[in-house]
């Protein structure tokens, strides 16, 4: 899948620390993309929790004390560039 494919769902945002998150309801995983570049998914999150950051003011604080360290997550390594 080409680089833009993979990030076409996810929604970007201003944030020093966060670059983009998306959401997959049926699965409850929170997929967030760092500054860094690093790529993680948190899983069995629900709805109401992803609302919540998606409202923040500041996403990185809030990722920081209701999201890191509540949910179980996967860190998920770049795809090799075509």
């Amino acid at each position: 899948m080409p680089p833009e494919t993979r990030l076409a769902r996810f929604r970007v945002m201003p944030s020093t620390v966060i670059r983009a998150f998306d959401y997959r309801p049926e699965a409850n995983e929170l997929h967030i993309l760092f500054t860094t570049g690093r790529r993680y998914v948190y899983h069995d999150v629900p709805p109401e929790a992803v609302e919540a950051f998606r409202s923040a003011f500041s996403k990185g604080r809030h990722f920081n004390t209701r999201i890191r360290g509540h949910y179980r997550f996967t860190e998920r390594t770049p795809e090799p560039s075509a």
